[in-house]
């Protein structure tokens, strides 16, 4: 009788107790290792990077089984094989009701397999195949085993939030995810994972270098088979489906957080918001009571408002704390920052010089290389030209590889068609995201043969706005005391704000994401703004500082170009020092002192 296998997609896990049986070790020669001829089982980018390594390796891959196309597009492990001269067999299925096709059988015997190796693997194997190579197969699960079997282990283990995920390369039987365990390898899990980062972050490197080691481990006889512990195995329900993932509101603040990101992207957690279905993505826990202000929205069963705030949208558990979503997806499919929802925010069309298109024309090949189309028109969406996430993750390599420009998932996400992505890519590209346009009331005053424009306001979170307490001061110039402007007093609250958005801004925002290097040209770029406006500045220094032109000209303002230059040069120099220090013995010790910023640094000024 055959039994089927199912493999999970590009899952994880999580940490079961590992009270296995010792490694029962074999071998089948003393001295030399195994001549393996190893036939890959699978799909998707983790197959091809799996297939890659051991051709690096020097193994002998004797073929790849594969799916067929997808809308004329081969999948990556077929199209690297291919490529490599190595021989593919694209199978739509392994059997017809219930029996293995002879045909097919046929196929995989024709290589001659001592090993089968499944990276990555959708599709049901028979076990005249699992059993038809000597040495037989290995599979990875993304999953510390025996927890969170089946074919959803990433999305439980976030759900169930487990503070330790991993993965289990493991010895195929007749059973779900119940083999014998080869190797194992856990990372911990952080407190805002999702999917996507745990897996890109650790399961997706650390598993393709595992397997690796797993298939040398054989070829020198030394892979164990450890027996799973069943009284830790659990069976987890496939997650994949958009009904499973409706948010039930009665739940704590950490349950509901752990529920949208262990759905994050697929299937995506739903409520309805003004009678329509959004999907939620992007949560962050925010473990605090304290009140929050901003623009109040009512979400179908949740007790009290959701408030809309520069950084996202927040909401409550049970529990009174809070949680905050940075993107949602519309029923029509497309994606928005949180803290748009209610409004539409018209964006202006980019200029592109001769490099920036050249850049675009680039862009567009690795477009239509990823997705198979012969032409990339300007309107075209990734997603619904067939792209999955794992398309999402060749993208923001090859764009990293071949434009030198570091973008994320989100990125991709919330840019889904090619414009769109042209114009996120040449504002990174530029040295930053796409910046609101300040907007504030202006002072206008003659001095120095000048007239000079300033704002006057508070500077809060990106924007310019008024004192929550209405008040205001004047300020003097101290030469001659007479009062050049009234300037906004800020609140105990307005002070609150602020240091909260630069915390946030530090740790979250887009400062803190960007490479050292793009922080320093960003520097430089505000000392050479600060140089060409160097006469304006100077003359507003010596009326509110009441300090003599030349010398605010070439100390205050001077001075302030010089230092900003000198730490943009520090940027990409940020490393460390090895110190010697006494060793405790029998211990060892090192000592590694690191620079490193401290956050958003700031003067209160009492008036």
């Amino acid at each position: 009788m055959s039994f089927v296998l199912s493999l999970a997609r590009f899952s994880a896990t999580v940490a079961a107790r590992s009270c296995l049986q010792s490694p029962r070790l074999f071998s089948t020669s003393p001295s030399l290792a195994k001549e393996l001829r190893i036939a890959i089982i699978g799909q998707s980018v983790f197959g091809q990077e799996v297939y890659s390594l051991l051709r690096r390796q020097g193994k002998n891959v004797v073929g790849v089984f594969t799916v067929p196309d997808n809308n004329c597009r081969p999948d990556p492990l077929a199209a690297q094989a291919e490529k490599d001269g190595t021989p593919v067999f694209k199978i739509p299925r392994w059997r017809l009701k219930g029996q293995l096709l002879p045909d097919v059988y046929e196929k995989y015997k024709s290589v001659k397999a001592t090993l089968n190796v499944l990276p990555f693997c959708t599709q049901f194997i028979p076990m005249e195949v699992i059993d038809g190579a000597e040495e037989g197969s290995i599979i990875y699960h993304p999953s510390i085993l025996p927890k969170h079997r089946g074919a959803s282990a990433i999305n439980w283990t976030l759900m169930e939030g487990d503070s330790t995920a991993g993965f289990t390369i493991f010895w195929a039987d007749d059973g779900l995810d119940t083999g014998p365990i080869l190797l194992q390898r856990s990372c911990t899990v952080d407190i805002n994972d999702t999917v996507d980062t745990l897996y890109n972050r650790f399961l997706f490197p650390e598993g393709i270098r595992a397997m690796g080691e797993a298939v040398k481990l054989i070829e020198d006889g030394k892979a164990p088979r450890i027996v799973q512990w069943e009284g830790g195995a659990t069976y987890d329900q496939l997650w994949q489906k958009k009904d499973v993932a409706k948010i039930n509101w009665n739940t704590t603040a950490l349950e509901l957080h752990n529920f949208i990101r262990g759905s994050d992207k697929v299937p995506g957690a739903w409520t309805m918001i003004d009678k329509q279905k959004v999907t939620l993505y992007g949560s962050v826990f925010v473990d605090d009571r304290e009140p929050v202000t901003g623009r109040e929205i009512e979400i179908e069963g949740l007790a009290q408002p959701a408030v809309i705030t520069q950084n996202g949208l927040v909401m409550y558990g049970s529990d009174g704390k809070k949680i905050r979503v940075t993107q949602l997806q519309l029923e029509d499919g497309r994606m928005i920052p949180a803290n748009k929802w209610g409004r539409e925010e018209k964006v202006e069309k980019l200029e592109l010089s001769p490099e920036e298109e050249a850049l675009q024309e680039k862009l567009r090949g690795i477009w239509s290389s990823i997705l198979s189309l012969s032409i990339v028109e300007d309107q075209t969406d990734f997603f619904a030209a067939g792209a999955s996430s794992m398309d999402v993750t060749r993208l923001i390599e090859e764009v990293k590889d071949l434009c030198d420009v570091s973008m994320d998932n989100d990125n991709v996400y919330m840019s889904p068609k090619f414009t769109e992505f042209v114009t996120e890519v040449v504002i990174r590209s530029r040295g930053g995201g796409q910046a609101s346009k300040f907007e504030y009331e202006p002072v206008t005053i003659e001095a120095n043969g000048r007239t000079l424009q300033f704002p006057n306001q508070l500077f809060v979170n990106g924007e310019f706005i008024n004192s929550s307490w209405g008040k205001d001061y004047d300020c003097v110039n101290p030469t001659d005391e007479t009062v050049i402007c009234k300037v906004e007093s800020a609140s105990v609250d307005d002070v609150n704000t602020a240091v909260k958005a630069a915390k946030y801004a530090f740790e979250e925002g887009e400062w803190g994401k960007m490479n050292a290097r793009d922080r320093g040209a960003l520097m430089y770029k505000l000392a050479d703004l600060m140089e060409e406006h160097k006469e304006e500045l100077a003359t507003l220094e010596s009326l509110d500082s009441g300090a003599v032109y030349t010398l605010a000209l070439k100390t205050h303002i001077g001075f302030s170009i010089d230092s900003l230059r000198y730490f943009a040069s520090w940027c990409d120099k940020i490393q460390g020092k090895t110190i010697p220090i006494n060793h405790a013995r029998p211990s060892r010790n090192l000592s590694i002192s690191k620079r490193e910023p401290i956050g958003v640094c700031g003067i209160y000024l009492y008036i």
